[in-house]
């Protein structure tokens, strides 16, 4: 099995063949990011009729070539541009870095079976992914708004607005005043267009929200029935996580959204700390279904909070084991759910044919 590396840039791609047996480079090929070119790659790749491949950051610069791969029904794993590094460090070539080194160290990483995963076709988690991305942008957006109306309406009234500021408060502050001066008079123009572009991103957000509760009941999640867990944090999740089934364990997927404590053993001291790595917004989204479930003695995970206090921990630490249990209740949900997608779909190709 020849492994064929990508090493994507925005106008071009440069592949490498390597033998993961001997890791003999086998031949090199550069192309533009054209669909034409595509073809012609893949044709260059029939040379080897055993091969698969594996593209660095399939997420950013590679994603649309990983897609149309996938799309031919080829093998492609997508693999950090952090291990290709790693490899160009621990190998012979004198530091030297070019596109063709670059696509045979992908190659190697994914040899090796390291840190790669595989590429899937787009589903709802892709969906799921462009919502939040739009919705993230949306808030930052009204964040930077907010602001700029609170400086303005600082000049203009004393002691300015509440912490607690939206557009019905603006405005109603607005109506109340009455500028004197030509610089208050624009003052007061430019607070009512702020007012006007915070309403305009309180629809689109509106409709994002919509939008996400309609792709989560077409997808049939269930992550809504878990305490904690509204539309928003359930698209977030999904958007995060993708395939969960990518992840072999719970474990895995608890590293992966940081909320596994990292053991720190040396001699006859063993301990555990909190992990910083990983994906720091999934685990966010985790830490609030945690909080929600703290907080509420409805909830299933308030009487394991108080039992884990019970026993002598710190709040902090029995929050932590606590987020450690949901993650586990996430991902096994979003397992089940992926399976019964996955057989639904199955069902609907021979209709669709």
């Amino acid at each position: 099995m020849i492994v064929i590396g990508i090493d994507p840039h925005k106008s071009s791609h440069t592949a490498t063949a390597v033998d993961p047996a001997t890791n003999v480079d086998l031949g090199s090929l550069r192309i533009r990011s054209t669909e034409p070119d595509y073809q012609a790659l893949l044709e260059w790749a029939g040379r080897w009729p055993e091969h698969r491949w594996a593209v660095e950051n399939a997420k950013g610069l590679g994603h649309h070539l990983s897609l149309w791969l996938v799309q031919q029904g080829e093998s492609v794993v997508d693999v950090p541009s952090t291990a290709t590094a790693r490899v160009r460090q621990l190998s012979r070539g004198g530091r030297r870095k070019n596109d063709r080194i670059d696509a045979a160290a992908a190659a190697c990483v994914a040899a090796l079976q390291g840190d790669e995963r595989p590429v899937f076709c787009e589903d709802y988690t892709s969906v799921l992914r462009v919502l939040d991305e739009r919705r993230r942008s949306l808030l930052s957006a009204k964040s930077r708004l907010v602001n700029q109306l609170h400086a303005v309406l600082r000049q203009l009234l004393p002691g300015g607005a509440d912490v607690d500021l939206d557009s019905e408060k603006a405005s109603v502050l607005l109506r109340r005043f009455v500028p004197e001066t030509p610089a208050d008079v624009m003052r007061h123009r430019i607070a009512l267009e702020l007012v006007g572009d915070l309403r305009r991103l309180d629809v689109q957000l509106a409709d994002i929200s919509e939008r996400t509760e309609t792709t989560l009941t077409d997808c049939g999640s269930t992550l809504t029935t878990i305490f904690g867990c509204g539309p928003v944090t359930a698209g977030r999740i999904i958007a995060r996580t993708g395939n969960p089934f990518r992840f072999a364990t719970e474990a895995a997927f608890a590293t992966y959204s940081g909320t596994a404590p990292v053991q720190i053993a040396s001699a006859d001291s063993n301990r555990h700390r909190l992990s910083r790595d990983g994906d720091r917004v999934l685990n966010s989204a985790l830490h609030v279904i945690a909080v929600c479930q703290g907080r509420n003695a409805n909830s299933p995970g308030y009487p394991y909070l108080h039992n884990k206090i019970d026993a002598g921990m710190t709040r902090r630490s029995a929050m932590r084991c606590l987020k450690r249990q949901v993650a586990k209740k996430v991902w096994r949900t979003m397992c089940q759910d992926h399976r019964r997608w996955e057989a639904r779909e199955q069902l609907r190709e021979p209709a669709a044919v």
